[in-house]
């Protein structure tokens, strides 16, 4: 009954932990990725300048990124 519960521990923080560097590597990857001037017209996509905003550029799918 004890091997059970150490086993059961261990699953339960080796699972926390992987829980854990999943969040950071999605977190760094929500974090507005940013590209540069080439890419951005490479990929199709349209630079603009934005009041307060900097220049992003528009992609066709509709969404946006810094340039860098």
């Amino acid at each position: 009954m004890r091997m059970r519960r150490m086993l059961g521990l261990a699953l339960a923080a080796a699972t926390l932990a992987g829980m854990s560097a999943i969040g950071a590597v999605s977190a760094q990857a929500a974090a507005s990725p940013a590209i540069t001037g080439d890419e951005c017209t490479a990929a199709g996509g349209q630079i603009t300048s934005i009041s307060y905003g900097g220049t992003v550029c528009i992609l066709p799918d509709g969404t946006s990124q810094s340039i860098t």
